[in-house]
Protein backbone atom coordinates (compact mmCIF):
# COMPACT_ATOMS: atom_id res chain seq x y z
CA UNK A 1 0.00 0.00 0.00
CA UNK A 2 2.81 2.36 0.83
CA UNK A 3 4.44 1.79 -2.60
CA UNK A 4 1.13 2.49 -4.38
CA UNK A 5 0.70 5.71 -2.37
CA UNK A 6 4.25 6.81 -3.23
CA UNK A 7 3.75 6.06 -6.93
CA UNK A 8 0.52 8.06 -7.00
CA UNK A 9 2.18 10.97 -5.25
CA UNK A 10 5.10 10.86 -7.70
CA UNK A 11 2.70 10.84 -10.68
CA UNK A 12 0.79 13.80 -9.24
CA UNK A 13 4.02 15.76 -8.74
CA UNK A 14 5.11 15.03 -12.32
CA UNK A 15 1.78 16.27 -13.67
CA UNK A 16 1.94 19.44 -11.58
CA UNK A 17 5.53 20.23 -12.53
CA UNK A 18 5.23 19.50 -16.28
CA UNK A 19 3.54 22.82 -17.25
CA UNK A 20 6.12 24.80 -15.27
CA UNK A 21 8.96 23.05 -17.11
CA UNK A 22 7.35 23.84 -20.47
CA UNK A 23 6.71 27.48 -19.53
CA UNK A 24 10.38 27.78 -18.55
CA UNK A 25 11.34 27.37 -22.23
CA UNK A 26 9.71 30.72 -23.08
CA UNK A 27 11.09 33.76 -21.29
CA UNK A 28 9.37 37.14 -21.49
CA UNK A 29 11.72 40.11 -21.09
CA UNK A 30 11.30 43.88 -20.92
CA UNK A 31 7.50 44.19 -20.99
CA UNK A 32 6.18 47.74 -21.21
CA UNK A 33 3.38 49.91 -22.54
CA UNK A 34 2.90 53.58 -23.31
CA UNK A 35 0.61 55.83 -21.30
CA UNK A 36 -2.59 56.62 -23.18
CA UNK A 37 -4.42 59.96 -23.34
CA UNK A 38 -7.85 60.45 -21.75
CA UNK A 39 -10.43 58.31 -23.48
CA UNK A 40 -8.20 56.53 -25.98
CA UNK A 41 -9.96 53.28 -26.90
CA UNK A 42 -6.74 51.36 -27.56
CA UNK A 43 -3.25 50.91 -26.21
CA UNK A 44 -0.34 48.58 -26.91
CA UNK A 45 2.09 46.43 -24.98
CA UNK A 46 5.60 45.56 -26.08
CA UNK A 47 8.01 42.86 -24.93
CA UNK A 48 10.72 40.42 -25.93
CA UNK A 49 10.02 36.70 -26.31
CA UNK A 50 12.96 34.31 -25.95
CA UNK A 51 12.69 30.59 -26.67
CA UNK A 52 15.28 28.74 -24.58
CA UNK A 53 13.86 25.33 -25.50
CA UNK A 54 14.58 22.85 -28.25
CA UNK A 55 11.17 23.13 -29.93
CA UNK A 56 9.31 25.96 -31.61
CA UNK A 57 6.38 27.46 -29.75
CA UNK A 58 3.74 29.98 -30.78
CA UNK A 59 2.15 32.89 -28.97
CA UNK A 60 -1.50 32.23 -29.85
CA UNK A 61 -3.35 34.83 -27.78
CA UNK A 62 -3.42 37.19 -24.83
CA UNK A 63 -5.81 38.80 -22.39
CA UNK A 64 -5.78 41.48 -19.71
CA UNK A 65 -8.29 42.91 -17.26
CA UNK A 66 -7.48 46.44 -18.55
CA UNK A 67 -9.06 45.79 -21.99
CA UNK A 68 -12.16 44.11 -23.35
CA UNK A 69 -10.07 42.38 -26.03
CA UNK A 70 -6.37 41.77 -26.61
CA UNK A 71 -5.00 40.98 -30.07
CA UNK A 72 -1.64 40.28 -31.64
CA UNK A 73 -0.91 42.88 -34.33
CA UNK A 74 1.69 43.82 -36.86
CA UNK A 75 2.22 47.32 -38.26
CA UNK A 76 3.29 47.56 -41.85
CA UNK A 77 4.17 50.68 -43.82
CA UNK A 78 3.13 51.25 -47.41
CA UNK A 79 3.56 54.25 -49.63
CA UNK A 80 0.17 55.86 -50.18
CA UNK A 81 -0.58 55.94 -53.87
CA UNK A 82 -0.31 59.45 -55.22
CA UNK A 83 1.02 60.87 -51.93
CA UNK A 84 4.50 61.50 -50.67
CA UNK A 85 3.47 60.55 -47.13
CA UNK A 86 3.80 57.19 -45.43
CA UNK A 87 0.75 55.15 -44.44
CA UNK A 88 0.98 52.64 -41.62
CA UNK A 89 -1.61 49.90 -41.45
CA UNK A 90 -2.15 47.39 -38.68
CA UNK A 91 -3.02 43.78 -39.34
CA UNK A 92 -4.11 41.22 -36.77
CA UNK A 93 -1.94 38.13 -36.44
CA UNK A 94 -3.27 34.69 -35.57
CA UNK A 95 0.00 33.78 -33.84
CA UNK A 96 3.66 34.65 -33.42
CA UNK A 97 6.09 31.75 -33.87
CA UNK A 98 9.15 31.65 -31.63
CA UNK A 99 11.76 29.20 -32.90
CA UNK A 100 14.36 27.56 -30.64
CA UNK A 101 17.03 30.08 -29.63
CA UNK A 102 15.10 32.95 -31.22
CA UNK A 103 14.41 36.39 -29.71
CA UNK A 104 11.28 38.11 -30.99
CA UNK A 105 11.11 41.83 -30.16
CA UNK A 106 7.62 43.33 -30.06
CA UNK A 107 8.03 47.11 -30.41
CA UNK A 108 6.26 50.28 -31.59
CA UNK A 109 5.52 50.47 -35.33
CA UNK A 110 6.11 46.71 -35.66
CA UNK A 111 4.68 43.57 -34.07
CA UNK A 112 2.90 44.34 -30.78
CA UNK A 113 0.10 43.33 -28.42
CA UNK A 114 -2.96 45.52 -29.05
CA UNK A 115 -5.21 46.39 -26.09
CA UNK A 116 -8.68 47.04 -27.52
CA UNK A 117 -11.47 48.65 -25.52
CA UNK A 118 -9.39 50.06 -22.67
CA UNK A 119 -11.45 50.19 -19.49
CA UNK A 120 -9.43 53.17 -18.23
CA UNK A 121 -6.36 55.08 -19.45
CA UNK A 122 -2.94 53.51 -19.03
CA UNK A 123 -1.16 55.86 -16.63
CA UNK A 124 2.59 56.47 -16.51
CA UNK A 125 4.13 54.73 -13.49
CA UNK A 126 1.32 52.17 -13.16
CA UNK A 127 1.42 48.54 -14.28
CA UNK A 128 -1.11 45.91 -15.32
CA UNK A 129 -1.23 42.12 -15.74
CA UNK A 130 -1.03 40.59 -19.20
CA UNK A 131 -1.69 36.89 -19.77
CA UNK A 132 0.13 35.42 -22.76
CA UNK A 133 -1.11 32.08 -24.15
CA UNK A 134 1.43 29.82 -25.84
CA UNK A 135 0.62 26.65 -27.79
CA UNK A 136 3.11 24.55 -25.78
CA UNK A 137 4.21 26.63 -22.79
CA UNK A 138 0.66 27.37 -21.69
CA UNK A 139 -0.27 30.65 -20.04
CA UNK A 140 2.40 33.02 -18.77
CA UNK A 141 1.29 36.04 -16.69
CA UNK A 142 3.50 39.12 -16.63
CA UNK A 143 3.26 42.61 -15.14
CA UNK A 144 3.55 45.39 -17.71
CA UNK A 145 4.92 48.74 -16.46
CA UNK A 146 3.56 51.84 -18.19
CA UNK A 147 6.06 54.36 -19.60
CA UNK A 148 5.30 57.96 -20.60
CA UNK A 149 3.21 58.67 -23.69
CA UNK A 150 5.29 58.47 -26.85
CA UNK A 151 8.06 56.42 -25.18
CA UNK A 152 10.11 54.16 -27.45
CA UNK A 153 11.26 51.78 -24.72
CA UNK A 154 10.50 50.52 -21.23
CA UNK A 155 10.46 52.96 -18.33
CA UNK A 156 13.81 53.41 -16.62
Amino acid sequence: MRARHSAALLLLLMLLLAPAAQAADIVVEQPWARATPGRAPTGAAYLVLVNQGRDSDRLIGASSPVATKVELHESAGAQASGHSGHVVEMRPLAEIEVKPGQRIVLRPNATHVMLVGLKEPLKEGASFPLLLRFAKAGTVTIQVPVAKAGAMGPPK
